[in-house]
């Protein structure tokens, strides 16, 4: 398909945008493009959406991505005139991310990966669209514990088990990782690549096996906070704000990348909990138990690459990151109680 002329704004589709990381991308996109947000709420909330819906420049579809989209015989996008302007942006943030759920959604996962990133990208070829492709800290690999650097470039190959109990998740995201760079190749497909490091903020999900949440509702509630770990346990953690920031700059600027997005500064959880038993002016306690599957010490990203390329650092820190993120699963508690 030929590029068409852009009328008014550019038209942007957000696959996976129902999502926590998704919604906020919605957010910031919507006010400067029309944004066509696809979702199938496999783990996003029309919550989190809920405040677009009423804008003239968002349109929600409710799509398995793992079935081909037709945008330009859809009703609800003729005001946007996708059959004459096409398509300029697709991001892709498609897949299940409950930790509670993993086991159900293992195979799900894999397709998304799969089948719904060429979709996708086939989307993006047809419309000579740009693309860029969330993709994970998990494509590292686990950490080698015998090397006491747990910082990693983009250069690093990774420390990896592909029939690990967790194969369908990490592996996915690399299989889909080489889908976009075998598109970029053959199609010549203005293609990109975020490798996202652990992030929180506003609208995670509560009750679903993710450390930050679950501290601010074990403390809300007056219970001890549970650290799935030993007295080191730790990680880094990007507030929400950052990772829309670095995302965005990659999609106007960025080459293929890959590019880590995160922080790389270490953050124990210890004293994560201790901040938010502070914060709430709770009196739980802070307990240690047996690692889960997706509560593990990952790698550090370096963050040199997107510093000395796009000029992004995370500025948020973590102190007042989790105010903002108290502030509203507070919010989102009170809300619960009213449905």
């Amino acid at each position: 398909m030929a590029k068409k002329v852009i009328f008014e704004k550019k038209n942007v589709l957000v696959a996976g945008g129902a999502g926590f990381i998704g919604s906020h991308l919605c957010d910031e996109l919507i006010a400067n493009a029309k944004v066509i947000c696809v979702d199938d709420f496999s783990s996003g909330s029309e919550r989190n959406i809920d405040h677009l819906l009423a804008n003239p420049d968002f349109v929600f579809i409710n799509h398995d991505i793992n079935q081909p989209l037709d945008l330009a015989s859809s009703p609800e996008l003729k005001k946007f005139k996708v059959q004459f302007q096409g398509i300029q942006e697709i991001y892709n943030l498609s897949c299940p991310t409950s930790p509670r759920h993993f086991a159900e959604n293992r195979l799900a996962t894999l397709a998304v990966n799969s089948l719904g990133t060429k979709n996708l990208l086939d989307l993006a070829v047809y419309y000579e669209a740009k693309f860029l492709q969330f993709s994970s800290s998990v494509v590292y690999g686990l950490r080698n514990e015998d090397d006491p650097n747990r910082q990693v470039d983009e250069k690093y190959l990774g420390l990896v088990d592909q029939i690990s109990p967790r194969s369908s998740y990490d592996e996915g995201k690399r299989f889909a990782e080489s889908l976009v760079q075998n598109y970029h190749d053959v199609y010549g497909l203005d293609a990109k690549i975020v490798r996202v490091f652990r992030t929180y903020g506003p609208r995670m999900p509560l009750d679903d096996d993710q450390m930050i949440p679950d501290f601010i509702n074990s403390a809300l509630n007056s219970q001890d906070l549970v650290i799935f770990g030993k007295e080191n346990f730790a990680s880094s953690f990007c507030y929400i704000d950052d990772v829309i920031d670095a995302s965005l700059k990659v999609m106007d600027n960025g080459g293929f990348g890959p590019y880590n997005v995160g922080s790389d500064v270490d953050a124990g959880f210890r004293r994560i909990a201790e901040i938010i038993i502070a914060e709430t002016g709770s009196q739980s306690a802070v307990r240690f138990e047996e690692k889960k599957l997706f509560m593990t010490e990952l790698l550090l990203p370096s963050t040199q690459k997107i510093r000395d390329e796009l000029g992004w650092m995370p500025v948020v820190t973590l102190e007042n990151g989790l105010k903002k993120t108290i502030f509203d699963l507070q919010a989102q508690r009170q809300l619960q109680r009213f449905e």
